[in-house]
C-alpha cells in the first residue's frame, strides 16, 4: 500500500468516502437486529400492541433502504477513481518501457510485460474498488459485531471467539502458501502469453515446417502447468472457505442450545436471545466472506510485487544533465577505442574499435557473421550504450546529446523489418514529428517511398493508406525493408545507420535504391552493414570488421588488393537473393517487349 501510495494520492478523499459509506451500510445492517431484540421483549407478548409491530416493521425497512443507498454510494464513490488509477498506472507503465534500455527487453519476455500490464492492473483496479475496502469493513463489521453479542450475552460470545481461534491460527498458513502459488500461478500466465504471441507472430514458419502439432503439445503442456497451479490455489481457497463457514456455524448450533438454557432459567431474555443471533448471521456473513477477501488481497500484492518489478528496473542509457547543442550537424562519425559486452557476458563483443567516418561518406561494414557489425551500429543511436571509448558525431560525444536529439540525428532502418499496425503511410512518417494529413508530409511521404522504390505501396487497395497489418506480415520481405528504409530515409538524419536492410532485394532495385540514396542523402553520412558485394562495391570506403575490432579501413578496390581477410570474407558473402516482387515486374516488362506476347500476358 506504501508503493501504491502516489498513485492513490489524488483519490484518496473518494476512496475515503467509499469506505465511510461501505462502513456505514455495515452499522445499519447491525442495527437491525437490535430492532428485533426491542420488537420482541415489549410488543410481541400478550396484551401488546400491534402498532409496535407496524413501526418495527417501518424502521426495518427504512433501515433496509437506507442500507442498499449507502451501498450505492459507496459503488459511485470508488468505480471512477479506481479506473482513473488503473489507466495512470497502466501509461507509467507503458512509459517506462518505452524508456528502458533495449538490453532489458531482450531480457524480459513480451507476454510477462503485457500480463503486467494487462491483468495484473485490471486485477489491481478489482481490488481497490471493492477488495480493499470491504476487507477493512468486513474487519471493522465482525468487532462491532462481537462487542454487540458481548453486550448481549458474554457466554454465548465466548464460543464465537473460541471458535475464531483456528480461523486465525489457519489463516496464517494460508496466507503463505496462497501467496507462493498467486505468484507462480500470475508468471505462468505470463509465460504462457508469451508462447501464444510468439505462435502467433510464427505462424507461417510453424506451418511452413510443419511444427504445428509440436508447438499445440509445448502450449498444452505449459497450459496444463497453469491448470494445476489454478486448481492448488483453488483447493486451498477451498479448504480455508471450508474452516471460515464451519466453524461459525457449529458456533452458531453450539450457542443455540447454550442460548435455550439461559432463556429456560432466566438469565437471558427472548429478544436478547433472537437478536444475539441475528447478529451472529450478520457477522457470520463478512466472516465467511473473509477468504475470498483475503486471497484477492494477496494475490493484490503480488500483482504490485510484478508491477514494480518493472518499474523499478533502472534506465541505464539516460539524459544528461546539461545536454551539448549540435546547431548544423555535418555528420561526421568518429569510434573511439570503443569497447562494449552485454550485461551477462563474460568477454567484450567489441574491443578497442577506431572508425572515422567523414561527412557525406557512405561506409560499409563487412565481416563474418558474429563479428559485433550490428552490435556497432546500434551503439551509435545508444539502443545500446559503449562500455569503454566512445562515439561523437562532429566531434560531441553522443552521451553528451540528449536522446531525441540524438536520435534526430540518427536513423536506423534494421535487416529485420520491423512495420506497425498501422497505414503505408503512418509507417514511413513515423521518425518525422509531421501532421500525416498536411501537405508537407505529402511530399516528404513521396520521395521517401521514391528513392526506397517502394512504388507498390500506391497500387495496394487503398494506396498509401492501406492498414499493413500486423508486423507488416502482409507485405512481402522486399516490400517490408523499402517501407522500412523509405521510413528511415524520410526523417532526413545527418547520419544513416542501415543493417543490411536491402538484403531481400534483388540487384537491380537495390542499385536503383542506391542510386536515389547518392541524389538524395548526399549531405547525409551513411554506415551500412553489407552482406553483398554489390553493396560493398557501392560504398565510398569499405571498413572490415575482425574479432570485434576494426583491422582495415579501405576503398573495395585497396582492400581487394591488399587484405587476403576481406578476400575471404567477400567470397564469402551470400548470393544475391531475388526479390519475388521485382522479379514479376522484370518479367512483365520483358514479356511487354517481346513482339506478340503481350496478349499472351493479358
Amino acid at each position: 500500500m506504501g508503493r501504491l501510495y502516489p498513485f492513490l494520492k489524488p483519490i484518496l478523499p473518494r476512496l475515503v468516502m467509499g469506505l465511510l459509506c461501505a462502513l456505514a451500510a455495515s452499522v445499519v445492517a447491525l442495527a437491525i437486529p437490535q430492532v428485533y431484540q426491542v420488537l420482541i421483549n415489549s410488543a410481541l407478548h400478550q396484551g401488546g400492541e400491534t402498532s409496535s409491530v407496524w413501526i418495527a416493521a417501518g424502521i426495518v425497512l427504512a433501515l433496509g433502504v437506507l442500507e442498499a443507498a449507502f451501498v450505492a454510494l459507496r459503488r459511485q464513490f470508488v468505480i471512477t477513481p479506481a479506473t482513473t488509477v488503473e489507466t495512470k498506472m497502466r501509461i507509467s507503465l507503458y512509459r517506462h518501457l518505452q524508456d528502458l534500455t533495449v538490453s532489458f527487453h531482450d531480457r524480459w519476455g513480451s507476454g510477462q510485460l503485457l500480463s503486467r500490464a494487462m491483468s495484473d492492473l485490471n486485477f489491481l483496479r478489482r481490488w481497490m474498488a471493492f477488495g480493499a475496502i470491504m476487507l477493512v469493513v468486513t474487519t471493522i463489521t465482525v468487532i462491532i459485531g462481537l462487542v454487540l453479542m458481548f453486550t448481549l450475552s458474554w457466554a454465548l460470545a465466548l464460543i464465537f471467539i473460541l471458535a475464531g481461534v483456528p480461523i486465525v491460527i489457519y489463516g496464517f498458513r494460508f496466507n503463505r502458501y496462497y501467496r507462493e502459488v498467486s505468484r507462480k500461478s500470475q508468471d505462468q500466465a505470463g509465460d504462457l502469453a508469451t508462447a501464444v504471441e510468439e505462435s502467433v507472430h510464427g505462424i507461417r514458419v510453424l506451418k511452413a515446417f510443419g511444427r504445428s502439432r509440436e508447438a499445440l503439445e509445448n502450449f498444452s503442456d505449459q497450459a496444463e502447468e497453469l491448470r494445476e497451479t489454478e486448481i492448488s490455489k483453488a483447493k486451498s481457497l477451498a479448504t480455508y472457505s471450508l474452516v471460515i463457514s464451519l466453524l461459525p456455524e457449529l458456533a452458531l448450533g453450539s450457542g443455540l442450545i447454550v442460548g435455550i438454557l439461559l432463556v429456560a432459567n432466566g438469565t437471558l431474555t427472548v429478544g436478547a436471545l433472537v437478536a444475539f443471533f441475528a447478529t451472529a448471521a450478520v457477522v457470520a456473513t463478512p466472516v465467511e466472506f473473509m477468504g475470498p477477501l483475503m486471497a484477492m488481497s494477496l494475490t493484490m500484492k503480488t500483482a504490485v510485487e510484478r508491477f514494480y518489478e518493472v518499474m523499478d528496473a533502472t534506465n541505464t542509457i539516460t539524459d544528461p544533465a546539461q545536454p551539448s547543442e549540435l546547431n548544423q550537424p555535418r555528420g561526421a562519425v568518429e569510434f573511439q577505442q570503443v569497447g562494449f559486452r552485454y550485461a551477462d557476458a563474460k568477454s567484450n563483443i567489441l574491443r578497442d574499435v577506431n572508425l572515422s567516418i567523414r561527412p557525406g561518406e557512405t561506409m560499409a561494414l563487412v565481416g563474418v557473421t558474429g563479428c559485433g557489425k550490428s552490435t556497432l551500429l546500434q551503439l551509435v543511436p545508444r539502443l545500446y550504450e559503449v562500455s569503454s571509448g566512445a562515439i561523437s558525431i562532429d566531434g560531441v560525444d553522443v552521451r553528451e546529446l540528449s536522446l531525441d536529439r540524438l536520435r534526430t540525428l540518427v536513423s536506423v532502418a534494421f535487416e529485420d523489418t520491423t512495420l506497425f499496425s498501422s497505414s503505408v503511410r503512418d509507417n514511413v512518417l513515423l521518425g518525422t514529428g509531421l501532421d500525416p494529413a498536411s501537405p508537407a508530409a505529402d511530399k516528404v511521404l513521396e520521395e521517401a517511398l521514391d528513392v526506397a522504390q517502394a512504388h507498390f505501396a500506391y497500387s495496394l487497395p487503398e494506396g498509401v493508406d492501406t492498414l499493413i497489418g500486423e508486423e507488416g506480415l502482409s507485405l512481402s520481405g522486399g516490400q517490408r525493408q523499402r517501407v522500412a528504409l523509405a521510413r528511415a530515409i524520410a526523417s532526413k538524419p545527418a547520419v544513416l545507420v542501415l543493417d543490411d536492410p536491402l538484403s531481400a532485394l534483388d540487384v537491380n532495385t537495390e542499385e536503383l535504391v542506391e542510386g536515389r540514396l547518392r541524389e538524395v542523402l548526399a549531405e547525409t553520412t551513411t554506415l551500412i552493414v553489407a552482406h553483398r558485394p554489390s553493396t560493398v562495391a557501392m560504398a565510398d570506403r569499405v571498413a572490415l570488421m575482425e574479432n570485434g575490432t576494426i583491422s582495415a579501413v579501405g576503398t573495395h578496390s585497396e582492400l581487394l588488393a591488399s587484405n587476403a581477410h576481406y578476400r575471404y570474407v567477400l567470397a564469402s558473402l551470400n548470393e544475391e537473393p531475388k526479390d519475388l516482387d521485382s522479379e514479376l515486374e522484370d518479367d512483365d516488362n520483358d514479356l511487354d517487349d517481346l513482339p506478340g506476347l503481350s496478349e499472351v500476358k493479358a
